[in-house]
């Protein structure tokens, strides 16, 4: 073998390690990858889960109020028809 040979069978050698290391990097950083992905899927099902539960709960607290703005109309009604019972 001449010098341009041994030359390029090195280099060829060295390239393809180098490309195969290179290789199983990037399978290592795309398994993180995923693994950052589905992280971040449970996170965003979670606040859904958790926006869900406020919003049954603001639903809940406007019908509690709702309820007692509809008790206290009822008092005031009872409370004008004794006072014109009274006033008669």
């Amino acid at each position: 073998m001449d010098t341009t040979q041994l030359l390029l069978t090195v280099v060829v050698t060295v390239l393809t390690i180098l490309l195969s290391i290179i290789g199983v990097q990037v399978v290592f950083i795309l398994a993180e990858f995923r693994k950052t992905i589905e992280k971040m899927n449970k996170i965003i099902d979670d606040a859904g889960q958790v926006s869900g539960g406020i919003s049954h709960s603001v639903t809940g607290m406007t019908g509690m109020f709702e309820g007692i703005k509809t008790g206290l109309n009822l008092v005031n009604l009872f409370g004008r028809k004794k006072s014109k019972e009274e006033k008669e």
